[in-house]
């Protein structure tokens, strides 16, 4: 049980890295595009650009870690799942408050999917060893 919950969190670091590369290399382009179909201040697009791809480093930050947490479980060496934890509170608490602030666009279960795959992986204390 506890080497498949590594694999879960393998899986959901797998996912946060992934949309991290799409989130940066496919969701600005997308969003740059829109801005640029009205008249959007040269600061405001900047400002804007900066924040979405802070967004998507730390998506990729948090996938790494995720990554070399379960990595080290996976091979049966203990490590702490408190980094993990914190990330799937993280990608829960937002997901949750931007579908409701959306009014439930289905797309935004990108954050709650990852959260609650990493919230399985990590809901056991016991080391990954079995």
């Amino acid at each position: 049980m506890a080497r498949g919950r590594a694999v879960l969190g393998l899986v959901a670091g797998g996912m946060l890295i992934l949309s991290s590369a799409a989130h940066s290399l496919l969701g600005w382009p997308a969003l740059r595009g829109q801005l640029a179909a009205v008249p959007v201040p040269a600061d405001l697009l900047l400002g804007l650009q900066i924040g979405w791809q802070f967004g998507g480093v730390a998506m990729l930050a948090f996938g790494i870690v995720v990554v070399a947490l379960f990595a080290k479980r996976f091979r049966g060496e203990d490590a702490s799942t408190g980094p993990a934890a914190v990330v799937a509170v993280a990608y829960l608490a937002f997901g949750c408050w931007a579908l409701v602030a959306s009014r439930f666009e289905p797309f935004l279960l990108v954050f709650i999917v990852p959260g609650i795959l990493l919230a399985l992986a990590v809901s056991s204390r016991a080391p990954a060893r079995s």
